[in-house]
């Protein structure tokens, strides 16, 4: 489930009962114990607030249209990419949905977020990528250098015959995406960084030079890489900011409807 996210498991000896007869001690040892109960609890409570355990929103944005035909495969070659894929419902818009994935995740995530089925049912086609090592996708040698994710990368678009993209890059996927936008590609038509890594390799003058329509989302819990990467994606010159509240680093899980609704509204007003 999508809500599993963290699960922290605690389990707690049974205390004794004071003896009202027994010596002091006996009571400042369990005086300690329920400081040290209530350290944990501000502790676990501290985590939430900061993000790090971010607590996916509880909401029916979830969906599961049984019209929409989740399509999987692997792209051909040497170098093959598992891939999802949607096709649109009702009349198809220009772009072409490309999704990554980070660290944790791979391109059922966005299966299991409905994300895939919500563009879909909205009218366009969307492809979510597992990324070389992770999901179906077996590592691949060419991944371990810039110039060869973003061949990958190109390779996988073309290979599947994506046109106009608009590539959704969370967390560890900037690693491919970053180095696919500075080299400018015809067919990338918008960009969403959602907090990527990596933005720290290039220079203000890389990314004045990038054009591409770009939308900026982070969650207000990431106090840690939302923020480096914000440092950088600003130069872009043709961008908006997006801050989705009370959610941390995979902001797109904690809050899903938030998410759903800012993406499409930046899709559907790209040229």
């Amino acid at each position: 489930m999508v809500g599993a996210l963290c699960g922290c498991w605690f389990r707690l000896g049974g205390a004794r009962p004071l003896n009202p007869f027994g010596p002091t001690v006996v009571q400042t040892s369990m005086s300690r114990s329920q400081v040290a109960l209530l350290g944990l609890s501000l502790l676990l409570m501290l985590l939430l607030y900061v993000g790090l355990l971010g607590p996916p929103e509880q909401t029916s944005w979830l969906w599961g249209d049984p019209n929409v035909t989740v399509l999987a495969g692997l792209t051909p070659g040497n170098s093959p990419i598992f891939y999802r894929e949607v096709l649109p419902l009702n009349q198809a818009h220009r772009v072409e949905v490309v999704l990554l994935h980070g660290k944790a995740f791979n391109s059922h995530t966005w299966e299991q977020l409905g994300t895939l089925q919500l563009l879909s049912q909205r009218g366009y086609r969307a492809v979510a990528l597992d990324l070389p090592g992770f999901g179906n996708s077996a590592p691949l040698k060419e991944a371990s250098t810039e110039a060869g994710r973003a061949a990958l990368l190109e390779r996988a678009l073309r290979d599947l015959e994506v046109q106009n993209a608009v590539l959704v890059s969370p967390s560890l996927s900037g690693h491919y995406a970053l180095p696919f936008l500075m080299r400018g590609h015809h067919q990338l038509h918008g960009f969403v960084p959602i907090a990527p890594t990596s933005t720290q390799n290039y220079t203000q003058e890389q990314f004045w030079a990038v054009k591409t329509p770009t939308l900026i989302l982070y969650g207000e819990l990431d106090h840690i890489l939302a923020r480096e990467s914000l440092r950088q994606l600003r130069h872009l010159p043709n961008h908006s900011v997006v801050k989705l509240r009370n959610a941390g680093h995979a902001c797109y899980l904690h809050k899903p409807r938030d998410f759903h609704l800012v993406l499409l509204a930046f899709l559907d007003h790209l040229p």
